[in-house]
């Protein structure tokens, strides 16, 4: 690619410019000021997909990508066109006021939005869509495949499915075999029906299925189970049964009383009477035999035993459709084993053609790489899709920039700012706060 020569103060410094391999766009400053250039494309619109970390909510992430963005150089035509836009909108009304037009405008921000969020305690991928990009994430919200990495302990249910919750059953786990639990998977690949947590968003008669739980009052009436596809199980046989981990085991809360609380919950027969389904391909696959299709009924912990401190684990990665609750999934694969489960760790590993390790952006490479590194890869990924390798671009687009970053330090280093008063005359005309905000329009 041919590059446009920058317009240095300093003839020197011309040569840097012709070892970029990208678009950039130089300023006419004083050599004094912070940047020799910058990467500043006409569009950014598209989809691409980060890593979110664990112990951060998925909103929180993407409204700090949308504030990284909004303040960026790479978006810079965007939000002016965005700005533009605002302001002409609303200055067609001529009852709103210049300063009422100016307010709406300086709150404009880089439209950003997900295709489908994870639990806090989780991370993964997810799919980030860009401007008009945000039209394509229907699709990742109902329509694509996923792949999470999940592990699960073994001897409890929780009245939400994952270790946030509180203990609702406590169950056998001495009679369960590695064997048994590799056998278990071909049970529920397939079409399936399952049913949501208890302790999920879902409402009945407009009232949180949480707070009919925690009241003891049995549901209005069941809660309705959802038809969900799951392509494939594999159990990382080495894990299974393993205690050696650091996942401790929850333990029951008690009321006032002293009592526990899960002697409520367990009583309540809507929070543990939902049906254990198969999938459809195994219980028509008439080499299986009929007993093996019967499902099982967990009991309880007999009064007098305990379970151990360390429970034993399964770890599963599972291919599923939208919509599928991996915290039921394990839930009723202990079942399916005549125990209980509940989730400890779930990592969504991919989701439709995006996958970590390959074309998933981290977070580290927006929050800690200078934007002008960053900036070409995700224009690259915008305009191009998931065929890419993230790694490679990242390396080969470091070893271009990062000397001109780093000799721009040095620039800035060796030259100081000059103070503002010795720069004005005294004849000079102020600019008004309005003029500098050259994004800002003006209401003729």
């Amino acid at each position: 690619m041919r590059l446009p020569l920058a317009r240095y103060p300093n003839p020197k410094a011309l040569h840097q410019q012709k070892e970029l391999m990208m678009k950039l766009i130089c300023l006419e400053m004083p050599l004094c000021m912070s940047r020799l250039f910058r990467y500043i494309p006409k569009s950014m619109n598209g989809v691409f997909a980060f890593e979110k970390p664990s112990g951060v909510t998925s909103n929180n992430c993407i409204l700090d990508l949308q504030r990284l963005f909004t303040e960026s150089d790479v978006f810079a035509e965007d939000l002016r066109k965005a700005k533009e836009t605002t302001y002409a909108n609303y200055a067609t009304d001529k009852r709103n006021s210049e300063k009422f037009i100016q307010k709406k405008v300086s709150k404009v921000k880089i439209k950003v939005g997900h295709g489908g969020t994870l639990d806090p305690l989780a991370k993964g991928v997810i799919v980030v869509g860009i401007g008009s990009g945000t039209k394509k994430l229907q699709h990742y919200l109902t329509e694509c495949r996923k792949t999470y990495e999940t592990k699960a302990l073994l001897g409890i249910s929780t009245t939400t499915g994952d270790q946030e919750g509180e203990v609702l059953t406590q169950n056998p786990i001495e009679h369960i075999t590695k064997d048994q639990v590799t056998a278990t998977a071909p049970k529920f690949i397939g079409d399936i029906k399952q049913t949501p947590p208890i302790f999920s968003a879902l409402k009945m008669n407009g009232k949180p299925l949480y707070d009919y739980a925690r009241e003891g009052k049995p549901l209005p009436k069941p809660i309705k189970a959802r038809d969900v596809k799951v392509f494939d199980i594999k159990v990382f046989e080495e894990d299974s049964l393993s205690t050696d981990h650091s996942f401790a085991k929850l333990q029951s809360k008690v009321d006032e009383n002293g009592e526990p609380i899960e002697h409520l919950l367990a009583n309540n027969p809507t929070l543990n009477d939902s049906p254990l389904y198969y999938s459809e391909q195994y219980l028509s696959d008439p080499n299986i035999p009929e007993d093996a299709k019967k499902t099982i009924k967990p009991q309880p912990l007999p009064t007098d035993t305990k379970l151990p401190d360390r429970l034993p684990m399964i770890h599963l990665s599972c291919d599923v459709s939208s919509g599928t609750y991996i915290r039921s999934l394990l839930n009723d694969y202990g079942r399916a084993m005549g125990s209980s489960a509940y989730m400890v760790e779930l990592i969504r590993t991919k989701q439709a053609e995006w996958e970590l390790g390959k074309n998933v952006f981290k977070t580290s490479d927006f929050f800690e790489k200078d934007e002008r590194i960053w900036g070409p890869v995700l224009k690259k990924v915008l305009d191009g899709g998931s065929d890419i390798d993230l790694d490679h671009e990242f390396a080969v687009l470091s070893e271009q920039v990062l000397p001109l970053i780093e000799k721009e330090k040095l620039l800035n280093e060796q030259t100081e700012l000059p103070d503002q008063n010795e720069q004005e005359k005294p004849d000079s005309k102020k600019r008004s706060k309005h003029d500098e905000d050259s994004d800002v329009p003006t209401k003729k």
